[in-house]
C-alpha cells in the first residue's frame, strides 16, 4: 500500500512538474528591418538552441512595417534601420501609452550593386552621381559622372535601369538619408525617409527583391545591405566618403564611421551616414530594435531584457561572420543601463 502510494505521488510530482514546465514556454513575436535579418535569424536561432523555452519569432516585413506593428501593439517588438521620427514617437506614446526604446544592434551598410553585361570592374561612384542616377538625371552608364571617376573602365551607353525598394525601408532611409547629405536636389526632393517619391526606377520588396531584380534586369543599379551582395555574389561599387576617398564597404570602413560619432545620444537616435575621416565608408548605420518601454506581461519582459544582455555580449561575437560590425564598447556600456528603463 505505501508503495504504490509513492509511485501515484511521483507520477503526480512528474506531471506538475511537465505542467510547470510547459507554462514557462515564451514566444515572442517580432517584426521589422530586411537589413539585419540574417543577424537576428542566427541569434535568434542561436538563443533558442541555449534556452529552449523561449522562442522568438521575427517577420523580415521592412522598417515601416516593424514600426506600424510594434506600434498597433501586434508585435512585442519591432526592428528598424532607420530610428522613429518624434510625429512617430508620439503616435506610439498616444496609442500605447508609454514610451518607445531605440536599442542598437550591429552596424552595416548599404552598397551600390549593379549588372552591366560586360564590365566586371568595382566602378567607383561619387555622391553627386549616385544622386543624380536615382534622380534621373544620368540615364547612360558612360555619362561622364560616371566615366569620370572610373578611367580605364569601358562603360556601355546603355540606359541605367534603377531598382529601390517599393516597401516602407529602413535600408531606404539609410540610402536617402546619405544622398539628402550629398546632394542639395535629393534634400529638396524626394528627401529621406523610409519610403519617398521615387523619381525613376523598379520597386522590388525587401532586399531579397531588389537583390533579385537586379539580378535579372541588365544594366541595372540598385541598394542592397552589405550581406545581401555578399551572399548573392552581386557586384557593388566603391563609394567617395567625405574625407575624397573611394571606399568599398567592409566591417572596418564600417566601424570607422561609428568612430567618428561624437557621443552617442541617450535615445540612441543617431545618423552616421557620409561621416568624416579617413577610411570611413560613407552609407554606414546602426540598425535599431523598437522596444516598449512597459511590457505588462512579465514572463516576457524578462524574457526580452535577458535576450538584449545577451545579445551585447555573446551576440556580438556572432556578427562579423555575417558581414556585420559589433557595436563600438562605449554604446554597449550605455546600452545595459537602459536596459533598466524597460518595465
Amino acid at each position: 500500500m505505501t508503495r504504490r502510494l509513492f509511485i501515484v505521488n511521483a507520477a503526480l510530482v512528474a506531471a506538475l512538474t511537465l505542467g510547470a514546465a510547459s507554462a514557462q514556454q515564451v514566444l515572442i513575436n517580432a517584426g521589422g528591418a530586411t537589413f539585419p535579418y540574417p543577424m537576428y535569424s542566427k541569434w535568434f536561432d542561436e538563443y533558442h538552441k541555449k534556452f529552449s523555452n523561449i522562442a522568438i519569432n521575427y517577420a523580415s516585413i521592412g522598417s515601416g512595417g516593424g514600426i506600424a506593428q510594434v506600434t498597433a501593439g501586434t508585435v512585442d517588438f519591432g526592428a528598424s534601420d532607420g530610428p522613429m521620427n518624434d510625429t512617430q514617437i508620439k503616435e506610439f506614446q498616444d496609442k500605447r501609452g508609454s514610451a518607445i526604446l531605440h536599442f542598437p544592434t550591429v552596424l552595416g551598410a548599404d552598397v551600390p550593386t549593379y549588372n552591366i553585361p560586360g564590365v566586371t570592374a568595382q566602378l567607383n561612384f561619387t555622391g553627386e552621381a549616385l544622386a543624380g542616377i536615382f534622380l534621373g538625371k544620368i540615364t547612360k552608364w558612360d555619362d561622364p559622372a560616371i566615366a569620370k571617376a572610373n578611367a580605364g573602365v569601358k562603360l556601355p551607353s546603355n540606359n541605367i535601369v534603377v531598382v529601390h525598394r517599393s516597401d516602407n525601408s529602413g535600408t531606404t532611409y539609410i540610402w536617402t538619408d546619405y544622398l539628402s547629405k550629398v546632394s542639395k536636389d535629393w534634400a529638396t526632393k524626394p528627401g529621406r525617409g523610409t519610403s519617398v517619391d521615387w523619381p525613376v526606377g523598379l520597386g522590388g520588396k525587401g532586399n531579397e527583391g531588389v537583390s533579385g531584380s537586379i539580378q535579372q534586369t541588365a544594366n541595372s543599379i540598385g541598394y542592397v545591405e552589405l550581406i545581401y551582395a555578399i551572399q548573392n555574389k552581386m557586384t557593388y561599387g566603391k563609394v567617395q566618403n567625405a574625407a575624397g576617398e573611394f571606399v568599398l564597404a567592409s566591417l572596418a570602413g564600417v566601424t570607422a564611421a561609428a568612430a567618428g560619432m561624437k557621443e552617442m545620444p541617450e535615445d540612441f537616435r543617431v545618423s552616421i551616414t557620409n561621416a568624416p575621416g579617413k577610411g570611413v565608408y560613407p552609407i554606414s548605420s546602426f540598425t535599431w530594435l523598437l522596444i516598449p518601454s512597459k511590457i505588462a506581461d512579465p514572463t516576457k519582459k524578462k524574457a526580452i531584457k535577458d535576450f538584449l544582455v545577451w545579445m551585447l555580449a555573446d551576440g556580438q561575437k556572432m556578427t562579423e561572420a555575417l558581414s556585420y560590425a559589433p557595436l563600438p564598447k562605449a554604446v554597449v556600456a550605455k546600452e545595459l543601463k537602459a536596459i533598466d528603463k524597460i518595465q
